[in-house]
C-alpha cells in the first residue's frame, strides 16, 4: 500500500545546506536527482557525508560521480541503480567498483525501465506495475520481489515490480523560489517522478528567485508542494554540469577519478580529507576548487560552440 503524499505548503522552506542533510535519516531509500555527470545535487551529497550518514539505500537510473562519492564516504548500505559510471571519458567507477565487490555495499543492479514503472506505481496509488521486460535476465535473482503472471486477458506472461516509494528524493534544480517551486531546464531526467513518487523532496537550486520568475521560464516546473526544503547552492551540481550556468569539470572529474583508482586509502586522503571533510561548508569547497576562477572558465561554453568545445579539449589530461 503505498502512502498518501503530504502537501507542503510553508510559505518560506529556506534552509541552510546543513539542515537539508539533516533531514535525511540514516538507512533511508534515497532518489538522487540528475544523471551521469548533469545536475547532480553534489553539494547536498557532500553535506551528507560530513554529516556522517549511514545505511543509505539509492535508487535510480544511469549515475557517476555522486553514487561513486557516496561509496567511498561510506554512506551507503545498497545500491539499486541501473549504471554507475564515468561513460566513455573514464570509464568504470573505482569506489563503486570497489565497494560492491567487497560486499560493503549490496548490488541490486536494476533498469531505467523498471525504474520508471516502479515510480509510476508509486504516483498512481497502485501496489505494482505490470511490465514485458526483465524476464530472461539475471535480474530475477537480485530481486526476488519480482513476481510473475499470465494475463487474465490475453495469456501473455507478464512480470509485475512493486511501487517504489523512495523515503527522500534529492534534487538541484536550475531556480526555485522559496516556496519550493522548482524549475528544472535541460532533461529531468527520472527527477519529476522522483518528487511525486518520494515521502519527501529536498532540493538545492542555483538561484532562487521570484514566484513570479519561476512562472515566465521555460523548462519543467516542478510545484512547491512536492517541496519540503530548498537551499540556495550555486555551483552546487559541481563537479557535474548545469547548463546553463556551467559546463562539465572534466579536469576536477579527472582528478576525482585518479585519486579513487589509487585505492580507497589514497583516495580518502586526497579527495575526501581535502574536498568534503576538508571544506567544512559549501563555500569553503568552492574556494578549494578555484573559486571564481573556475566558475569563469566552466561558464565559458556560453560563448559558442567553438568554446564549448575548447573547454573539454584544451583541459583533457594528458
Amino acid at each position: 500500500m503505498t502512502s498518501p503524499r503530504e502537501i507542503r505548503t510553508e510559505p518560506d522552506k529556506r534552509r541552510t545546506l546543513d539542515e537539508l542533510a539533516s533531514m535525511v535519516p540514516d538507512g533511508a531509500v534515497v532518489a538522487v536527482g540528475g544523471g551521469l555527470s548533469s545536475r547532480e545535487p553534489m553539494a547536498l551529497l557532500r553535506a551528507l557525508l560530513r554529516r556522517g550518514a549511514t545505511g543509505l539505500t539509492v535508487v535510480g537510473s544511469a549515475h557517476g560521480i555522486d553514487v561513486d562519492l557516496l561509496c567511498a564516504g561510506g554512506a551507503l548500505a545498497r545500491s539499486a541503480e541501473s549504471y554507475v559510471g564515468f561513460e566513455q571519458d573514464f570509464g568504470l567507477a573505482p569506489n563503486y567498483r570497489r565497494a560492491l565487490e567487497s560486499g560493503a555495499v549490496e548490488a541490486a543492479d536494476s533498469c531505467c525501465y523498471t525504474l520508471v514503472q516502479q515510480l509510476r506505481a508509486a504516483i498512481q496509488g497502485l501496489p505494482f506495475m505490470p511490465i514485458r521486460s526483465v524476464r530472461g535476465t539475471g535480474f530475477m535473482t537480485l530481486h526476488p520481489e519480482y513476481r510473475l503472471m499470465t494475463c487474465p486477458f490475453t495469456g501473455e506472461e507478464l512480470l509485475l515490480v512493486p511501487a517504489l516509494e523512495p523515503d527522500v528524493a534529492l534534487i538541484h534544480a536550475q531556480y526555485g523560489d522559496e516556496k519550493g517551486n522548482l524549475v528544472i531546464q535541460g532533461p529531468p531526467v527520472a527527477d519529476l517522478l522522483f518528487a511525486r513518487a518520494s515521502k519527501l523532496v529536498l532540493a538545492t537550486v542555483e538561484k532562487i528567485v521570484t514566484t513570479q520568475d519561476v512562472q515566465g521560464m521555460p523548462g519543467a516546473v516542478l510545484p512547491y508542494f512536492y517541496v519540503a526544503a530548498i537551499c540556495e547552492a550555486p555551483m552546487g551540481a559541481h563537479p557535474t554540469a548545469c547548463y546553463p550556468f556551467y559546463g562539465y569539470d572534466r579536469p576536477h572529474t579527472a582528478l576525482y577519478h585518479a585519486a579513487a583508482r589509487a585505492g580507497a586509502e589514497s583516495f580518502k586522503s586526497t579527495y575526501l580529507d581535502v574536498f568534503v571533510h576538508g571544506a567544512a561548508s559549501h563555500d569553503a569547497y568552492l574556494a578549494r576548487i578555484g573559486g571564481e576562477a573556475t566558475r569563469a572558465r566552466l561558464a565559458s561554453w556560453a560563448n559558442g560552440d567553438d568554446a564549448w568545445m575548447n573547454l573539454y579539449r584544451d583541459e583533457a589530461p594528458a
